[in-house]
């Protein structure tokens, strides 16, 4: 090896050393122009925004940190984006950001990470009332955790921006945030090996919405009183897990068009059965377009319309998930084929399935099958499965599903001797969902269910 390629490791490491040594902490108060300091700063130096409200908008175009003492605000004047980073492994932290413009058009934002700002890393930070919360713009390998997102209120859906929106940008980490407000917690499009983990979402559209982002996992989330929880539309080989639906309104979980994915241990619950399908408030915040915060206190007990949508979603494994006290547990449809449904508890549900089709599908494998709270059946052998299969679904149901008008014959005498009947002659039971090893008891509560809301 030449003496020439031998020096460069160590010419590198200098130029590293002697960039470190040189890199400083420099101190802005609010009189002073921050864009200029930014300007001037090198790379490696800590810029701190000492208490007050600093002017924005600025851009960072050096690799630094930019952090604020306790009580620093960072406002732009309510036109276009706060910060924006164009060059890698830049860091924010501890700053309060608010008043960027309300152009969908141009992703106005708090924060916005161009697709050069890779590595990113936004921590503890309080962005309030930006159209977006955090824009990760293809900025690949950043990280997102322990921020306060709060967007915009009291105007209509169309008009809203989200929490943080990823596009096209793999290996990001959103982790422990609080988003409130605003369109979707977390929008996600075309990326993958994405991580969302331990966020809480209250008063949005969706907690977290997928789109065309594979090999990525979203885990441990609570989503809280929102329009649905966990939309997971045209994405492959997800793990859904140990997430909490509490009360959302239209659904837990919703997949369509998803494919290959583990959802494992989530926890979908309503609120009081008495609540469930009253129609209180149902469609108001639809008519107007407006963001659920304006919603009465009262809907939010309110079960959700479905705990699960399963539309046209191929191959997914659902195992040991809890679904409780939603108006349908599972609405199955559109051609969906090779999921696995297995070790799931079905409690409270209004209807346990609902599932418009003629073919037969086995809702058990391996010899066990989910937990069903309106099956009265004995488990003489005392094996925790239940002697005789589970059937949710009868021709009654089919009619009311495919007439609603119907419900006025549900108490008459035909009607009860049609349901008799099946009882005591199955091969008239339709084509449908069927369960040969019901469990018995349910399965212990998935961790989520344990998490403190």
């Amino acid at each position: 090896m030449s003496l020439w390629v031998r020096m460069i490791p160590a010419a590198m490491f200098a130029a590293g050393a002697w960039s470190s040594a040189l890199a400083e902490t420099i101190s802005v108060v609010p009189t002073q122009s921050l864009q200029a300091v930014l300007d001037r700063a090198q790379d490696g130096d800590v810029v701190e925004l000492a208490a007050g409200e600093h002017k924005g908008a600025v851009k960072i175009d050096h690799r630094l940190t930019l952090v604020g003492q306790p009580g620093a605000v960072l406002a732009a004047n309510g036109s276009g984006t706060v910060i924006t980073v164009t060059v890698p492994d830049v860091t924010i932290r501890g700053i309060t950001i608010r008043g960027s413009g309300r152009d969908l058009q141009t992703m106005d934002s708090g924060i916005f990470l161009e697709k050069e700002a890779e590595r990113a890393l936004v921590e503890n930070n309080r962005l309030e009332g930006n159209l977006f919360g955090i824009y990760v713009h293809g900025a690949a390998g950043s990280r997102v955790q322990r921020n306060v997102v709060e967007g915009l209120r009291n105007i209509r859906l169309n008009e809203a921006g989200n929490g943080v929106s990823v596009w096209n940008a793999p290996d990001v980490v959103i982790a422990e945030n609080t988003f409130r407000y605003g369109r979707d917690g977390i929008f996600t499009i075309t990326s993958s090996k994405d991580h969302f983990i331990n966020n809480r979402f209250e008063n949005v559209r969706f907690a977290v919405h997928y789109m065309y982002t594979n090999d990525s996992e979203v885990s441990g989330n609570v989503s809280i009183g929102n329009h649905g929880g966990y939309a997971i539309m045209y994405s492959n080989r997800l793990k859904i897990r140990g997430n909490i639906s509490d009360r959302d309104r239209d659904y837990g979980l919703l997949f369509n068009y998803a494919n290959y994915a583990a959802i494992e241990g989530n926890w979908v619950t309503g609120g009081s059965l008495d609540n469930i399908g009253s129609g209180k408030d149902e469609g108001a915040d639809d008519e107007k377009g407006m963001l659920p915060e304006t919603k009465s206190a009262q809907s939010l007990h309110d079960g959700p319309e479905k705990c699960v949508f399963i539309y046209n979603a191929n191959h997914n494994q659902f195992r040991d998930n809890w679904f409780e006290r939603c108006g349908i547990g599972v609405h199955f449809t559109a051609g969906s084929e090779g999921n696995e449904i297995t070790g799931n508890a079905f409690i409270g549900n209004r209807n346990q399935v609902k599932y418009v089709g003629t073919r037969d599908l086995d809702w058990s494998k391996g010899g066990r099958g989910n937990y069903w709270s309106d099956n009265p059946a004995f488990d003489l052998n005392g094996d925790g499965i239940a002697d005789t299969a589970y059937r949710p679904n009868d021709l009654v149901d089919r009619v009311l599903w495919t007439a609603p008008s119907a419900k006025v014959l549900i108490n008459s005498p035909a009607v009860q001797v049609l349901r008799w009947a099946q009882s005591q002659f199955p091969a008239l039971y339709p084509g449908g969902v069927i369960d040969t090893h019901p469990l018995i008891a349910p399965p212990p509560k998935p961790l989520a269910a344990r998490v403190p809301r």
